[in-house]
C-alpha cells in the first residue's frame, strides 16, 4: 500500500476540486468510508458528470484499489438526481450511489458527508474524523494515472459563459485563460472578464494567467454583469453598507448552509458586529467556519450585502494574528434544514446565469502550447522548490519541482526551453 501512496505523491495529485490538498497525505489515513464527490457543486460546470460517462470502468477499478489503502469497506458516489447518462454509466459497472437534489452547495465537503452518510463532521473539523474520505472524480482520473507512473501534466475544465462554443475538456497546465478560451471559439462579446472555478465561489482571473491543478472553470461574462460586479466591491464598501443597510433579516443565517448542519456560523451576527463596531470576539471568530459557499450574498441577502467577503476579511486577519479557530463542537443538523436548501435553478435565475445554463460537451482537446507558464503553488502548504534552471530542455512529464513538507511535485505539461524560473517556471515549447 505504500508503494501506491507513493505513486500519488510522486505524480503531484492534488484536490482537483477545491483548494488543492495534496492527496497521497488524505490516503495516509484509514477511514470506513470512501466518499466520492460527483455533486457537480457549482453550476454551468460539468466536468464531474463528463469524466464519469468516459471512465465509469476506470473509477471503480480505481476506487476498489483506493479503498485498499485507506481500509475502507464502504464506498459511494454521491451525484445529483440530474446527471441521468452519469448515473446511467455508474449502474452499470455497478457503484453504490447516494443520489442528490438538485440544490446548491451540494458538493461542499460536509454538506456531501452528511447527505451521503448521515454523519455530521465536528465544526473546523474533517471527514477522517466520521470515518470518511472523501475524493472527487478528477482527483481519482489523477490517481488512476499516477498509478501508471503518469504525473499530472493536465487539468480538466469547462470553458463556458460568452464563448462561441461551450465545452469540457483537459488542457495542459500553464496554459493562458485566453488561449482556452480562444480554443472554444473565442468570447462573444467584446467587453469581458472572467471568472475562474465557478460562478457562486469562484474568483476574478487576469485571462493572462496560467491554469492550474485546481481550475475547474472558465467562465466568460461581460463585464457589467452583476456577478463580476458584485467580485468587484472593495471591502471598505461592504463594511460600510453592513452598519448603514443590513436590516437583520437573519436570512443570511437561516439560509447558510453551514449553520443548518448545525455549526456557530450566524453572518447575520457577524455583520451586526462588524457593522456597529461591536466587540464580539467570539461571534467574529465563527468566520472561520464559512465554507465561502456564497448562499448569503448570492441568495439570501435582500439588500445585496456579503457576509461571505466580511467573513474572508475576517479569516486572513485571524490568520496574520496567528489565532486558532476556537469553534469545534459536535453539530446536530437543524431540524429546517430539509426546507431551506438553496435550489441550484433559482440560484441560477438570481445571478442572471439562465441564457449560459447550457450543455457543456467533452471535446478531446489536441492542443500544443508555444509556451506554458507552471506556478510553484497549485497546492496548500508550500511552494514547491525548483528543480531546472533557466536554459534547460526539459521534456513532457519531467519533475520540475519538488515538494517540501506538505505540499505536491509539479511537472512540465510540455517540452521545451525553461525561459524563466521565479514563483512560476516558464516553458517555451521547442519547434
Amino acid at each position: 500500500m505504500q508503494e501506491l501512496i507513493k505513486k500519488v505523491e510522486t505524480a503531484g495529485v492534488v484536490g482537483a476540486g477545491g483548494a488543492g490538498f495534496p492527496t497521497h497525505v488524505k490516503l495516509g489515513g484509514k477511514a470506513e468510508i470512501l466518499l466520492v464527490n460527483a455533486a457537480e457543486c457549482e453550476p454551468l460546470l460539468a466536468v464531474d458528470q463528463q469524466l464519469i460517462i468516459k471512465n465509469a470502468q476506470l473509477l471503480k477499478d480505481t476506487l476498489s484499489q483506493v479503498a485498499k489503502i485507506l481500509g475502507a469497506t464502504r464506498t459511494i458516489v454521491a451525484i445529483k438526481k440530474k446527471h441521468k447518462e452519469a448515473i446511467d454509466a455508474l449502474q452499470k459497472v455497478k457503484l453504490g450511489l447516494c443520489l442528490l437534489d438538485n440544490f446548491y452547495p451540494a458538493g461542499d465537503e460536509q454538506v456531501t458527508v452528511y447527505e451521503a452518510t448521515g454523519r455530521t463532521v465536528p465544526e473546523g473539523g474533517i471527514p477522517l474524523q466520521v470515518g470518511v474520505v472523501v475524493l472527487n472524480v478528477e482527483t481519482l482520473i489523477n490517481i488512476a494515472a499516477a498509478l501508471e507512473d503518469r504525473p499530472v501534466t493536465h487539468t480538466y475544465l469547462t470553458v463556458t459563459g460568452e464563448v462561441a462554443r461551450p465545452l469540457t475538456g483537459c488542457f495542459p497546465i500553464g496554459m493562458r485563460a485566453d488561449e482556452v478560451i480562444a480554443y472554444a471559439g473565442g468570447a462573444t462579446t467584446e467587453d469581458w472578464a472572467l471568472i475562474e472555478g465557478g460562478p457562486a465561489m469562484g474568483n476574478l482571473k487576469d485571462p493572462t494567467a496560467p491554469i492550474t491543478k485546481t481550475t475547474k472553470g472558465l467562465i466568460v461574462l461581460p463585464k457589467d454583469h452583476p456577478t463580476i460586479k458584485l467580485r468587484e466591491q472593495t471591502l471598505t464598501s461592504i463594511v460600510r453598507q453592513a452598519s448603514s443597510a443590513c436590516c437583520q433579516c437573519q436570512l443570511c443565517t437561516e439560509l447558510c448552509p453551514r449553520y443548518l448542519l448545525g455549526h456557530d456560523l450566524e453572518p447575520a451576527r457577524i455583520m451586526r458586529a462588524m457593522g456597529h463596531g461591536t466587540a464580539d470576539i467570539r461571534g467574529l471568530t465563527a468566520a472561520m467556519l464559512c465554507s465561502e459557499c456564497g448562499v448569503c450574498d448570492l441568495f439570501a441577502c435582500p439588500m445585496g450585502l456579503s457576509p461571505r467577503r466580511v467573513n474572508q476579511a475576517l479569516k486572513a486577519e485571524f490568520g496574520r494574528r496567528g489565532l486558532k479557530n476556537p469553534h469545534n463542537k459536535e453539530t446536530e443538523p437543524k431540524g429546517t434544514r430539509f426546507g431551506r436548501k438553496t435550489p441550484t435553478a433559482r440560484l441560477i435565475g438570481r445571478l442572471a446565469l439562465s441564457r449560459y445554463d447550457v450543455a457543456a460537451p467533452w471535446e478531446d482537446v489536441q492542443l500544443s502550447p508555444r509556451q506554458v507558464t507552471i506556478p510553484l503553488q497549485q497546492h496548500i502548504g508550500k511552494p514547491a522548490q525548483p528543480l531546472v534552471k533557466k536554459g534547460q530542455y526539459v521534456e513532457a512529464g519531467q519533475l520540475i519541482a519538488k515538494f517540501e513538507g506538505l505540499g505536491a511535485n509539479i511537472h512540465a505539461s510540455i517540452g521545451g526551453k525553461v525561459e524563466s524560473v521565479d514563483s512560476a517556471i516558464v516553458i517555451r515549447a521547442a519547434r
